[in-house]
């Protein structure tokens, strides 16, 4: 177990390592990400095994999710980091005359925190370091006490990989999380609920330490399919979606509203998606993930029991194997509590409305704390459009779930309630490094413009030049 002295120790052996400059070289960092990526491949299995121990993941599901998707990240930094890292080159104005050349320098930050959740326990741990790494920090990495397996097993991936001086995993639970918030970092980066980011946030402005917080939303992800759309298709890619990881994905739908004159025939596509991605019976699917804890699937039992008369499809579970099965709750009105709140789990409420009635609906979604994603099915690609520039949301998606967050080369990120900040490709790399604006001076031709007198004569004539230039 961590105690404060020790964490303190590893942030101070850090901040020594950082200022000797050996994070600063780009060719230096390259070798880090390879070093980082040799070793996911080599554990692969390692990897898998551990989510299924975890999570109850099937080595495929593991993979897509977790180990693929952060090779991905690595392989695009990788490809890019020289470029990304190159400092720009500016014309100063002619106002700065003869000082013309201004360079932006991409600085890292110094000594990074990354706390990390259970979910993608792989992913959004050594993801957001592939981030840090390339923006030329050290890394202490609080992981999640929720997934021991994966948590043991990246401790030795990164013990074998960087000395602790450069990158430390550190476990624990709430405490040692709070442990590490007491200490002074140079950047945060934090992965999990809205409530827990609140507590980040107020630890970080002790010491002003800029964070970026990657979250769910309090009212959770909608998702609206209207009475145009293509309701099998947006049946399957939504079942496929709420099975993922047994709900617990930050991005993952929180509740569906369809158009009530298309409900029951998109209900019966819904139901025949389960039943044909996961069988009859989910609880004895190899595939089918489990919930994090007794007390993750207890409040899903709960939410769901507490809407038992209105459950049409799933509503058992095996409080022993911690799995639930995916379950439809219908009909549900929009300001029931149930969609007060996320979720995280394989419930799915299902809210019907008059499809004339779009515009009120998405009143009420504006009215709430903005979302992490928003999905839309729709034919009406202008509308969907239109929408999607309107409202206040992380990323989303039009015909489509989750895969906005897998484009290479763009932002993931939050707002409001459901974040602040953005990673991903060349966004993490700023995510993880300050601009630096940085003018070359000149010593001779410089002109006094700028410097008194300003009245008289003198001061009309640099008055008519600073006007002539500044425009």
């Amino acid at each position: 177990m961590w105690n404060a002295e020790q964490i303190h120790a590893v942030v101070e052996q850090q901040r020594l390592f950082f200022r000797s400059g050996a994070t600063l070289d780009v060719g230096w960092r390259l070798q880090q990400l390879k070093k980082l990526k040799t070793a996911v491949v080599d554990h692969r299995e390692e990897l898998e095994r551990a989510l299924a121990e975890d999570l109850g993941r099937s080595p495929l599901e593991a993979y897509f999710c977790d180990i693929g998707s952060l090779l991905l990240e690595i392989n695009e930094t990788m490809r890019s980091l020289r470029r990304w890292a190159k400092p720009e080159t500016h014309f100063s104005g002619l106002h700065c005359f003869p000082s013309l050349v201004t360079k932006v320098y991409k600085m890292p930050y110094g000594v990074t925190l990354i706390i990390s959740p259970f979910n993608f326990p792989i992913l959004l741990s050594l993801g957001v370091l592939t981030a840090s790494i390339a923006g030329g920090n050290t890394a202490v990495i609080k992981a999640s006490s929720k997934s021991p397996h994966c948590t043991a097993l990246l401790d030795q991936i990164l013990s074998e990989c960087f000395p602790r001086e450069y990158v430390q995993l550190v476990d624990g639970g709430h405490e040692i999380a709070d442990l590490c918030l007491s200490e002074r970092f140079d950047k945060i980066f934090y992965t999990g609920s809205p409530k827990v980011g609140v507590h980040v946030l107020e630890a970080a402005a002790k010491h002003l330490t800029p964070t970026a917080l990657e979250l769910g939303g309090e009212t959770g992800n909608w998702c609206i399919v209207r009475a145009d759309a293509d309701l099998k298709d947006a049946a399957r890619k939504i079942a496929f979606f709420k099975a993922l990881n047994s709900g617990q994905i930050c991005i993952n739908i929180n509740q569906v509203a369809v158009a009530q004159e298309v409900a029951e025939d998109f209900l019966r596509e819904l139901k025949a998606a389960f039943t044909r991605q996961l069988g009859p019976d989910p609880l004895r699917s190899s595939e089918y993930p489990r919930l994090i804890s007794r007390s993750a699937y207890d409040k899903c039992a709960a939410a769901a029991e507490a809407c038992r008369d209105r459950i049409v499809f799933g509503g058992v579970g095996d409080a022993e194997r911690l799995r639930y099965a995916p379950t439809i709750l219908y009909p549900v009105d929009k300001n029931e509590e149930i969609v007060q709140h996320e979720l995280f789990n394989p419930l799915l409420p299902v809210i019907p409305f008059p499809d004339r009635e779009i515009g009120a609906l998405l009143d009420t979604i504006a009215g709430r704390e903005h979302g992490l994603a928003l999905y839309l099915f729709t034919r009406d690609i202008p509308w969907a459009k239109d929408v999607l520039q309107r409202q206040q949301y992380g990323g989303g998606c039009i015909n489509e779930v989750c895969l906005h967050m897998m484009v290479r080369g763009v932002p993931f990120n939050g707002v409001g309630h459901s974040g602040m900040g953005a990673y991903h490709g060349e966004w993490g790399f700023r995510e993880f490094t300050h601009p630096s604006t940085v003018l070359i001076g000149a010593n001779h031709l410089n002109l006094p413009l700028r410097e008194h007198p300003y009245g008289g004569k003198k001061g009309r004539a640099k008055g008519f030049f600073i006007r002539l230039f500044e425009r």
